[in-house]
């Protein structure tokens, strides 16, 4: 398993785990926390924009072009923001510090 610290809006900490090829987005909802991914993966919105820690955002593979166009859509965004339903998670991520943004965007855009 590979265990992960996800940091809510209030500071406070929840650690989950996940397998390898999960996603933030998978790991995080099966956890119980509150990230919509409304479109499923597809990149279609930015419902699901987390934080990466700064000391692990250079272990992720890069964004592709889409997600960074999806990502500017992301309210409080930040130089190590990614999407979730993107970033699968490897063996080398195991501890990966994320931060979920205390604004979010849902579909119907509130």
């Amino acid at each position: 398993m590979i265990r992960l610290t996800f940091i809510r809006p209030d500071n406070s900490m929840f650690e989950a785990a996940g397998e390898a090829g999960d996603t933030l987005l998978k790991v995080a909802q099966g956890a119980g926390l509150e990230v919509e991914g409304a479109c499923e993966g597809n990149m279609a919105c930015s419902t699901c924009h987390m934080i990466i820690d700064k000391a692990w955002y250079g272990k992720l593979p890069e964004a592709c072009h889409e997600e960074e166009e999806m990502l500017d859509l992301a309210p409080g965004l930040t130089s190590t923001s990614r999407l979730g339903c993107q970033v699968e998670l490897t063996d080398d991520l195991d501890g990966l510090i994320v931060r979920l943004p205390k604004s979010t965007r849902n579909m119907m855009g509130f």
